[in-house]
C-alpha cells in the first residue's frame, strides 16, 4: 500500500495555496496571490484578502489535483492553516477544508502556520536533522527556534521579535523610500546598485547585555526613515541604492549572527532558514558565507517555498499523519494568535522528550533570555 495522499490548504494572509504531498515527496503545489489587489493600499486589507479567498479557493484546490493527477477522492487526508493568521481569511480556508474532508470522508489536520514554513523544507531536503535551530523569517515573524521531532516535540522559543519582523522593517522602509509593495523584494532589487557599508544602520538587541536570541527592528526602521528624512530635509536625493543595501546587511547581519550564536551554544549542527525573508538575496549569502565558516550545513527552501503556500501545510499533515497523529474534530475553530508550540493546532500524540532532547533548566533559561 502506497504512502498516504495529503491535501494541504493556506489561506493565513494573500495567498491561497493549495498543495499534495505523499511520503515526504511533493506532487502538487499551486498558489494565486492577491498581492495586486493589496499594492495600492501599501499592505494588506484583511476583508479584500478574505474575498479573493473565496474566489481562489476551488480553482486553486482543482488544479493542484489535476496536476498530481487525482481525483478528491484519491486523497487520505486534508490540512488546512487554522493559525495564526487574519481572522476571515482563516475562516474561508478553513470552511473549504472541512468541506472536502467532509466529502471524502478522510480526517482533518489544523496545522500552525509557521510549523509549515518549517517543513517546507522537507520537501527539498528530506527529514530534519534531530536537532536543528530554524530560523523563520517572515512579514509577520521573526523567531528562532530549537526543533526536534517537528511533529511530536514540543517547538523550543530561543527568541522572538520583540516589535516589528524583519518582513514588516522592509515593507516599512520600503514606503519611505518611495519603493512599491510588497517591501521586502523592492529593497532587495534596489540593493543591488548600492553599497551595504555606505550607511552606519544600527544592528539592534547585539549589546552584550541584550537578550541574546530576541529580534528588534522596530529602531533600525526608525533609523532607515530620519537619514531617508535629512536628505529631503536639505533638499538632496536619497542615495536610495547605498540605503536599501545597507538597511539589508543590518538585517541580515542581525539574523545570522544570533542564528549562529544559538547552534554554538546549542551544539547543533543545521542552521534552517525558512519564510519569506529567506528569499532575500543577501540573507542567504551572509547564511552561507557565516555557516560555511563555523561548519554548520545551512538548508534553505527554494524560493517557491519561502513564501506563504499550500505545500508546506501538506507537507505537515503527511508527517503528522505518518506519526499517528489524532486528527481534528470537524467543529475544530480558527486561532488568529496561535503560539507556536506544536505543529498541530489540536490534541494530538506527542513522545516524551528523550535523551538529547534540551533539560528543562535550558529551556527555562531560553525563555527567560528571550
Amino acid at each position: 500500500m502506497g504512502a498516504p495522499v495529503v491535501l494541504g490548504i493556506e489561506s493565513s494572509c494573500d495567498e491561497t495555496g493549495a498543495g499534495i504531498v505523499s511520503g515526504g515527496r511533493l506532487l502538487a503545489h499551486v498558489v494565486a496571490s492577491s498581492m495586486d489587489e493589496h499594492a495600492r493600499f501599501g499592505g494588506v486589507v484583511p476583508e479584500i484578502a478574505a474575498r479573493a479567498h473565496l474566489q481562489s479557493f476551488d480553482p486553486v484546490v482543482r488544479e493542484a489535483l489535476d496536476r498530481a493527477g487525482l481525483g478528491l477522492r484519491e486523497i487520505d487526508a486534508v490540512a488546512v492553516t487554522t493559525g495564526p493568521g487574519l481572522s476571515g481569511a482563516l475562516q474561508v480556508g478553513l470552511a473549504g477544508a472541512k468541506a472536502l474532508a467532509f466529502a471524502a470522508d478522510v480526517p482533518l489536520y489544523g496545522v500552525h502556520h509557521l510549523a509549515g514554513h518549517v517543513a517546507a523544507d522537507t520537501l527539498e531536503h528530506g527529514p530534519l536533522p534531530d536537532p536543528c535551530v530554524v530560523l523563520i523569517v517572515s512579514g509577520g515573524h521573526t523567531s528562532l527556534l530549537l526543533v526536534r521531532d517537528l511533529v511530536r516535540d514540543p517547538i523550543l522559543h530561543l527568541g522572538d521579535t520583540v516589535d516589528d519582523a524583519a518582513g514588516e522593517c522592509f515593507d516599512k522602509v520600503a514606503r519611505v523610500f518611495g519603493l512599491p509593495y510588497p517591501g521586502g523584494p523592492a529593497i532587495d532589487r534596489a540593493a543591488r546598485a548600492g553599497d551595504g557599508h555606505a550607511v552606519a544602520f544600527p544592528r539592534p538587541l547585539t549589546g552584550p547585555r541584550d537578550a541574546p536570541y530576541a529580534f528588534s527592528f522596530s529602531g533600525l526602521k526608525t533609523a532607515a526613515a530620519r537619514w531617508a528624512e535629512r536628505h529631503r530635509l536639505r533638499g538632496e536625493p536619497i542615495p536610495l541604492a547605498d540605503g536599501a543595501a545597507s538597511l539589508q546587511e543590518a538585517v541580515a547581519d542581525v539574523l545570522t549572527r544570533k542564528a549562529l550564536a544559538a547552534c554554538r551554544e546549542y551544539d547543533v549542527r543545521t542552521l534552517v532558514v525558512v519564510g519569506g525573508v529567506a528569499a532575500n538575496s543577501r540573507v542567504r549569502a551572509l547564511a552561507e558565507e557565516r555557516c560555511a565558516a563555523a561548519g554548520v550545513e545551512l538548508r534553505v527552501p527554494p524560493l517557491t517555498l519561502c513564501t506563504d503556500n499550500g505545500a508546506m501545510i501538506a507537507a505537515v499533515g503527511d508527517l503528522l499523519v505518518r506519526a499517528g497523529a489524532d486528527p481534528a474534530r470537524l467543529d475544530v475553530s480558527i486561532d488568529p494568535s496561535a503560539p507556536l508550540e506544536y505543529a498541530a493546532l489540536h490534541p494530538t500524540v506527542h513522545r516524551p522528550a528523550g535523551p538529547g532532547a534540551p533539560s528543562e533548566a535550558r529551556v527555562t533559561a531560553a525563555r527567560s533570555a528571550s
